[in-house]
C-alpha cells in the first residue's frame, strides 16, 4: 500500500502510519520547509527502512516522482484546502490527488470533526 500525507507537518501522523505498515511506503508533503525539516529529523529510522519519505511542496503543486508509482490512500488532518475552510484552493488539490492516485484510491479528511471520507475526482 502507498500512502500519502497531505499536510504533514512534523511527521508524526506519517510515521505512526509507516510504523504500522508490513509493507508499502508513506510520503508526507508539506509547504514548509521547517516542518519537512522536522519531520526528517525525528524520522530517521522509519526512512532508514524505506517505508517512509517526506517532500517540501505546496499540496496544489505537487506532482508524482519519476520513482514513485501512484497512491492508494491519502489523508490530511487539518489542512484548509481540504476541510473546506478554502475550497478554490481545494478544488486544485483535488485535481493533483486524482492525478496521483490508482483507481479505487480513497482519500480521509480530518477537519476537527470526525473523519470524512471525500470522493477523489476522476476525468
Amino acid at each position: 500500500m502507498r500512502v500519502l500525507e497531505v499536510g504533514c507537518g512534523p511527521g508524526a501522523a506519517a510515521r505512526a502510519v509507516a510504523a504500522r505498515l508490513t509493507t508499502g511506503h508513506v510520503t508526507g508533503i508539506d509547504r514548509s520547509a521547517a516542518a519537512i525539516a522536522q519531520a526528517v529529523a525525528g524520522s530517521a529510522e522509519q526512512i532508514g527502512t524505506g517505508r517512509l519519505s517526506f517532500r517540501q511542496v505546496a499540496a496544489e503543486d505537487f506532482v508524482l516522482d519519476e520513482e514513485d508509482g501512484t497512491f492508494d490512500l491519502v489523508f490530511a488532518i487539518r489542512v484548509g484546502a481540504l476541510d473546506g475552510r478554502h475550497p478554490r484552493l481545494g478544488e486544485r488539490v483535488l485535481r493533483r490527488i486524482s492525478a496521483a492516485t490508482s483507481n479505487g484510491a480513497r482519500l480521509f479528511v480530518d477537519g476537527g470533526q470526525p473523519l470524512r471520507q471525500l470522493p477523489i475526482p476522476r476525468s
